[in-house]
């Protein structure tokens, strides 16, 4: 890939500032010198509660097709996303593009044109001419977009590389973006597309190249597979490290492109010349790797079964349920001056998406307002590949599509705003911790600051949605058997010596597991302890229970249900993983295995 086809983001990620040109040659082309190394981190974020609510209410009017003209006159508002089922809530609550009579935004004094952008880094480009245009004194800049739709989980990775460009441009300070909202979430359609080895077999993908819009929400899907399934992950899209999992960045920051990516490399040949590394230090030599997977999305996904054979859905957002919301990213200036318009938008979008939870001539209104908006194949396509749609070709099965609408008693959960478990924070600390320990392709010496989660929220207009049910809390019921694993990782838990006493230092690394477990909540979860060959056979059988006893307890105590965990073991000294001889052995088989189970 031509670095004249990489737009603003793609480059954030691959440019590695150094202290020159001299020096930057002869770092990363001198073979044996460092680079950054391929690295095992903890994995992501799961919760206790399913967001799926549904409030019983009478069946509305659909709206209609022709303009609303009862709005035409007030200001009008512009958001702009993807080619995304899990904002057709937002769309149908238009009545399409643009408001249409009888829609509720018209009903809620809304006049709103939504716009379809698929590349990441012209959605930044809409938001900044529209932050131009503020700065100017338009209140309600008719340049650019208001608002952005994304997947919340590259939440972190936008907010922050935005935030670098306009605090460059007018002062650190000044302006703020912000999640202002979340209106759907992903539910099966964000997924890793791959041999049906990477899913039998998980360490089969050690060594794959697999192409996606690094930093985005499909990137972490398959960053959070990996670790989830003690993998390493190189975080250099420009290297290729055989012992890890590597990525190649998606043309214009497209998820498309990676479909196609992929598609090229497997019908053609089409190979990416990548600089092979070892150990974190480059050997000098080219590998010309060809493409095994990508990370991408509906139509994204249907795209590649169509063209391929032999390839499946290795891990999706239906595993991690809770990873990845439809948020609608804003100037906190803008919508802070506009308090109640904003509020009113989510308003309308939440009575549309509760008709589309009760009512089928909702859903299928909501899937032809999404193929005009779109502009993109029908109302079927769009209604099917909402539900989600399985296929086989040549004996291997795969799923298409998958995705929820949020009404306001999800929001409200989602948040934490009404049973106290914030998903979306667990989801955004874990991805920001992924960007600073891998900084992918030097994220971190372009972004100055990961913009924390307390500065990238802000839930007040949720809270201003009045005069609409919110609806009663769902949690997810563990009373079935779980029978399934859906990943399982080693844990490095530093105990006291000799005991099951948790020491301060292993908080960090107890927290990551509780972020996994908000955001995989469908999941159940065994925990196995283990020790070194200190002390004796027997001692070590009832430590390593305690141990993995101890790690329960503090899960509940952070409000994980006692219910979830189907089985608690320990296997002493019986299953080391490296040499007990080294002090550094030891420490590696000090161990609990944590396992997801579906």
């Amino acid at each position: 890939m031509k670095w004249s086809n990489l737009t603003f983001f793609s480059k954030a990620l691959i440019t590695v500032l150094v202290a020159g040109a001299i020096g930057s040659a002869v770092y990363f082309l001198s073979p044996g010198l460092r680079v950054d190394e391929s690295k095992s981190l903890e994995k992501l974020d799961v919760s206790d509660k399913d967001v799926n609510n549904v409030t019983t209410s009478a069946e509305l009017p659909l709206p209609q097709a022709e303009a609303s003209s009862e709005v035409a006159s007030k200001p009008l508002i512009r958001i702009a996303g993807y080619a995304w089922n899990a904002q057709s809530g937002i769309i149908v609550a238009n009545g399409g593009s643009k408001t249409t009579k009888g829609s509720m935004m018209e009903k809620n004094g809304v006049n709103l044109e939504l716009i379809r952008q698929d590349w990441l880094s012209e959605l930044r480009n809409q938001q900044m001419k529209f932050i131009d245009e503020f700065d100017k004194g338009n209140d309600t800049p008719k340049e650019g977009v208001a608002a952005i739709m994304i997947m919340g989980d590259g939440s972190p990775f936008y907010i922050s590389s935005a935030q670098q460009a306009i605090d460059d441009k007018y002062g650190p300070g000044k302006y703020q973006l912000q999640v202002l909202g979340a209106i759907g979430i992903s539910y099966g359609e964000d997924k890793v597309i791959g041999p049906p080895s990477w899913k039998m077999n998980p360490q089969s993908m050690k060594g794959a190249l697999i192409s996606t819009v690094i930093g985005d929400g499909d990137w972490v899907v398959a960053v959070n597979y990996a670790f989830a399934n003690g993998l390493k992950v190189n975080p250099d899209p420009t290297t290729y490290d055989a012992e890890a999992v590597n990525f190649i960045a998606a043309e214009n920051d497209d998820y498309i492109e990676a479909s196609k990516a992929l598609i090229k490399s497997q019908n053609s040949g089409y190979t990416v010349p990548l600089k092979e590394v070892k150990g974190g230090k480059l050997t000098g030599k080219t590998i010309n790797k060809k493409i095994d997977g990508c990370a991408t999305w509906t139509p994204g996904d249907k795209m590649a079964f169509d063209a391929l054979s032999g390839f499946t859905d290795v891990v999706s957002t239906k595993e991690f349920n809770n990873q990845m919301p439809t948020a609608v990213i804003g100037l906190k200036q803008w919508a802070d001056a506009n308090q109640q318009l904003v509020a009113s938008i989510f308003k309308a979008t939440y009575q549309a998406t509760n008709q589309m939870k009760q009512y089928d001539n909702w859903r299928k209104k909501a899937a032809e307002a999404a193929a005009q908006n779109f502009k993109q194949e029908n109302g079927d396509y769009w209604y099917n590949m909402f539900k989600g749609q399985q296929g086989e070709k040549n004996g291997v099965s795969y799923n298409m599509g998958g995705s929820r609408v949020f009404n306001l008693a999800d929001a409200n959960q989602y948040f934490g705003i009404s049973d106290g478990t914030n998903r979306y924070k667990a989801m955004y600390d874990q991805v920001s911790r992924y960007l600073k320990e891998l900084n992918p392709g030097g994220f971190n010496q372009n972004v100055k600051r990961i913009v924390p989660y307390e500065e990238a929220v802000n839930t007040t207009y949720l809270k201003l949605v009045k005069d609409i049910d919110a609806g009663t809390t769902y949690t997810t019921d563990y009373s079935k058997k779980a029978t399934s694993v859906m990943a399982s990782g080693e844990w490095h838990i530093n105990f006291e010596s000799g005991r099951a006493s948790i020491r301060p230092e292993a908080k960090d690394v107890l927290d990551q597991i509780y972020n996994l477990l908000i955001q995989a909540e469908d999941s159940k979860l065994e925990l196995v302890g283990h020790t070194d060959n200190s002390g004796t056979q027997d001692g070590n059988y009832a430590l390593s229970t305690a141990r993995a006893e101890a790690v329960k307890n503090f899960l509940i105590q952070k409000g994980i249900p006692a219910t979830r965990f189907q089985k608690i073991d320990g296997k002493g000294q019986d299953e080391p993983v490296a040499d007990n001889s080294t002090p550094a052995g030891k420490a590696k088989n000090r161990r609990v295995v944590v396992t997801l189970l579906k």
